[in-house]
This record gives structure tokens, C-alpha cells and sequence, in this order.
């Protein structure tokens, strides 16, 4: 690696660290440091990491009730965390980890309980989305834990600027414009780039940290060209559609985004019209199952 590249790698840790600090993103839990430790090490050790998630009640909890969820596909109920590592690996297990800690970084987060509660919905909508339309390289927990993360950026600029839900309003019925576009007139930043650093910060895949990034973008969607991976292109096409049929079929909550990126987003998933009015009915399945 040059010098240059190396000195421009440094300036892009600093401008990382400085907004994680300025903006107030939610510190890398411990315990995902420990699993991607492990990692690196030519043999991992499963009973060690089994032990520390193991001694937060909550979170082994969590981890077991994850594994046992379909998007992960798992063939036997899992009953320990141990279990759970070696079913799903370390890498699944610390985006699980991750997904799990995400509500837990935000103290006293009940007043943003309706969007922890849409989020949670995305992102079963995504899993069982992501199994219907088989896409190269779309994977169903992959789905998952993006639907949770996709959106967490709205949280820490809640918690961060007073008056951003009016802004967060406007956004919402913009019919133009980018959602992202109507942030930046107010805002140093907006809510792609606050919760594409936060996945990179917790370690998620690139492809889900760059499906943050881009999700309003319909140019990145929607173009090849536009550099966006297929995975991640597949990812927020996939959210984008979850979220417009839990808002078709819960009837509330709509905004314009879907009119602005849903036919990209059908193109991509190789859905049409009457493809998408199938799929209603099964998402209203999904949401009783998970409600």
C-alpha cells in the first residue's frame, strides 16, 4: 500500500471517528469485538465466545430466538448458544449479535417504539421476501438484519437534532425530490450516511453497509452502471418492497418513497403488477405470525 493511500485512509478514520463522536453513534458493542477476535484466530474458540454471550441473559436469549427464526434456515430448533455458533458460524452470529443490540444502544428508546416496531416488521417482511424472489447473492438473513439496520439513522438524528421530525415529515411526503435530498437542506448529514457508518462501525458486511448508504438513491437502484453491488441493489429492493405491502396491508404509515422507487425496485425483483397483489396476501400472513 502507497503512502498516499495509506495517509487518505487515515483521513477517512478521522472524518469516521469525528462523526461517530459529533453525531453520537451508539459505540461497537464489546461482545462483537470478542466474536470477530475469534475470527482471525486459526481456530476460533466457540466455547469461550458461547460463554460471554452467554453470561448476558438477554442476549443469549435473543441469539436463541434469532437461529430459530426462518430466515436463518436452520433445520433443528437450537436450545444453547453454543448451538447457535455452530449452526450459524461466527460471522452470521455476530450480525445477529449486532441485530439484537441495535434497540439495546439506544437507552429509554420506548418513545420511538412505533419505529422499532415497523423495523422489526420490514425486516420479516424482507426474510420472507428475500425466499420467494431467490436472487443471486440475496440471502434471506442478510435481508433480515438489513431491514432492522436499514432506517437506524433516523433514531440517533432524533435523539441528535430536536427538530427533526419535521423534517422527517417533510421527507416523508416529499413526491420529487430524494428523501435524503430534503435532509441535507437542515442537516450536516442525513439518516443513509448515519446508518451506513454505523454498520460499518459494528462491522456489518459491506454489501449491507452499502445498501444503507444508497436506499433512497434511485439512480443507484436502479442502474448497473451506478457501481451499487447486486447484492446490495437486491437488499434495499427487497425493503422497499416489505415496507409497501406492510403499509398496504396495515393500511397507515404510507409515504411516497414507494412511488418514487417501486417500479425500480419490481424491475430488479423480476415482479410485476399482479405478482406484487399475490404477495399481499402472504405478508399479511407473515405480520400475524410475527405480531
Amino acid at each position: 500500500m502507497s503512502s498516499d493511500t495509506q495517509a487518505g485512509n487515515g483521513r477517512l478514520d478521522e472524518v469516521l471517528e469525528r462523526t461517530i463522536r459529533d453525531i453520537d453513534i451508539p459505540p461497537r458493542p464489546t461482545i462483537i469485538d470478542r466474536i470477530c477476535h475469534e475470527v482471525r484466530q486459526e481456530l476460533p474458540n466457540f466455547k469461550l465466545i458461547s460463554q460471554q454471550i452467554g453470561a448476558d441473559v438477554s442476549l443469549a436469549a435473543g441469539l436463541i430466538k434469532t437461529v430459530n427464526s426462518p430466515y436463518f434456515g436452520c433445520r433443528s430448533r437450537c436450545r444453547s448458544v453454543q448451538e447457535a455458533l455452530l449452526m450459524l458460524g461466527l460471522d452470521a452470529t455476530s450480525r445477529a449479535i449486532a441485530a439484537i443490540s441495535l434497540r439495546q444502544a439506544f437507552p429509554g428508546s420506548a418513545h420511538y417504539e412505533r419505529f422499532w416496531q415497523a423495523s422489526a416488521r420490514i425486516a420479516s417482511l424482507s426474510g420472507w421476501l428475500a425466499q420467494i424472489v431467490r436472487k443471486p447473492g440475496l440471502r434471506a438473513d442478510d435481508a433480515y438484519t438489513y431491514g432492522l439496520f436499514r432506517d437506524c439513522g433516523i433514531v440517533i438524528l432524533l435523539r441528535r437534532f430536536p427538530d427533526y421530525m419535521a423534517t422527517l415529515d417533510r421527507a416523508n411526503h416529499e413526491a420529487e425530490r430524494a428523501f435524503t435530498d430534503v435532509e441535507i437542506e437542515v442537516l450536516p448529514t442525513n439518516h443513509s450516511v448515519i446508518g451506513s457508518l454505523l454498520a460499518q462501525n459494528w462491522w456489518l458486511p459491506e454489501e449491507i453497509s452499502l445498501a444503507i448508504r444508497y436506499h433512497h438513491d434511485r439512480d443507484a437502484i436502479e442502474h448497473f452502471e451506478s457501481g451499487l453491488p447486486a447484492a446490495s441493489r437486491y437488499l434495499v429492493a427487497a425493503s422497499q418492497t416489505a415496507e409497501h405491502i406492510l403499509q398496504h396491508v396495515s393500511g397507515g404509515s404510507y409515504t411516497e418513497e414507494w412511488r418514487k422507487l417501486g417500479p425500480s425496485c419490481l424491475r430488479l425483483l423480476g415482479l410485476d403488477p399482479a405478482a406484487l397483489s399475490e404477495l399481499y396476501e402472504g405478508g399479511a400472513a407473515v405480520m400475524r405470525s410475527n405480531d
